[in-house]
């Protein structure tokens, strides 16, 4: 069974897509940026802060589906500038286990929605 759901966590899209998809065991969440969260706006600019809203949005739509950050297997990272990495990074590893780290894309995108510096999309298995 496939479910396609908006979260009401994130602003309501006016493109179309679904901000999350449940198929089976697996949950896909679409790219999320702090331009797509309540307030999140303020924090544009700072990709350490933007990165931070971001997995901590994640972690709480995991937990609405019945999962959490450790169900991560894939992750991809979008940014304006890959040489912010480093700082995406500070942020990205306080959500993670060490030990159990998904895999993960980091691309250099040259504009990202609402002026964010990073995005981020995932996808989830159920233990």
């Amino acid at each position: 069974m496939r479910r396609h759901l908006a979260s009401p966590r994130l602003e309501p899209g006016a493109s179309p897509y679904s901000h999350v998809v449940i198929a089976d065991r697996d949950c896909f969440v679409a790219g999320i940026v702090a331009a797509d969260i309540p307030g999140g706006e303020a924090l544009i600019g700072d990709v350490e802060a933007e990165t931070d809203l971001v997995m901590r949005t994640i972690c709480k739509i995991l937990a609405d589906h019945g999962m959490d950050i450790a169900d991560l297997v894939r992750v991809d990272v979008h940014l304006v500038d890959l040489d912010e990495i480093h700082a995406m990074d500070r942020a990205y590893r306080r959500h993670l286990d060490r030990k159990a780290m998904p895999v993960r894309t980091t691309t250099q995108s040259d504009k990202l929605y609402g002026g964010s510096r990073v995005e981020i999309t995932c996808m989830a298995r159920r233990r």
